[in-house]
């Protein structure tokens, strides 16, 4: 069963209701019908849309797809369940976090307090097939997680976007940056984070960028469990 907050539904119906979204649930149940085994869970798809209402979004963070080992992936970008050790890009993302926050790494790799928080944890990509990595790449994702970002760019309220790598700068390059702050940097991967993603900052900056707007700062440091 889809989970999806109310407050996307309206705005994103155009978007459901096109062809090519039409031919992706094609792909997806074929893809079921077939044996095979897709991440994550149907429920969870859009978990990001789910645990962050369109009018409480504060911070966007932008992934590529999720992740396709058995068990890790949840609807959230970067994050996994608890008891599935954190992906070395998150623990990456924890070592920048204690360096601009001093905040110590979590144990765990579930970022749900910052979706609950505002923070828009979305794959450019929400699904694929167990153990093919991109394997659901160019199947439709990609225009629909675009509509979400036009979306978001036109709000009226100042967003943080903070996206790590090309990937990411590229899908979000026509972000309105006289409106909304832009963090860019390395993506948080081992062969990438030293040039530039570590000292870059994101979480001290967004959390300036919000207060200097009236927003109250994100929480960034995770409960325990």
């Amino acid at each position: 069963m889809i989970k999806l907050d109310e407050s996307w539904l309206k705005p994103l119906q155009a978007e459901f209701d096109a062809p090519y979204m039409q031919a992706l649930r094609a792909f997806l149940l074929a893809e079921r019908e077939a044996g095979k085994a897709i991440y994550p869970k149907g429920s969870e798809w859009f978990a990001a849309l789910d645990l962050t209402p369109l009018d409480k979004v504060r911070v966007v963070i932008l992934g590529q797809d999720p992740y396709h080992g058995e068990g890790q992936a949840h609807g959230l970008c970067f994050s996994v369940r608890h008891g599935v050790r954190p992906p070395p890009s998150l623990i990456n993302i924890y070592k920048e976090m204690q360096a601009d926050l001093g905040v110590p790494p979590a144990a765990h790799g579930h970022l749900q307090s910052w979706a609950e928080q505002g923070v828009l944890l979305l794959n450019a990509v929400l699904t694929v097939e167990a153990g093919r990595a991109a394997s659901h790449q160019g199947k439709g994702w990609e225009q629909f997680t675009d509509a979400i970002i036009r979306l978001l760019n036109a709000q009226s309220r100042p967003l943080v976007f903070i996206l790590w790598g090309s990937y990411a700068q590229k899908k979000a390059a026509f972000v309105d940056r006289t409106r909304h702050l832009v963090l860019t940097s390395a993506h948080p991967s081992p062969l990438s984070a030293h040039n530039g993603f570590f000292g870059s900052r994101p979480f001290s900056k967004a959390n300036a960028f919000l207060k200097a707007h009236g927003e109250a700062e994100i929480n960034w440091a995770l409960p325990s469990k």
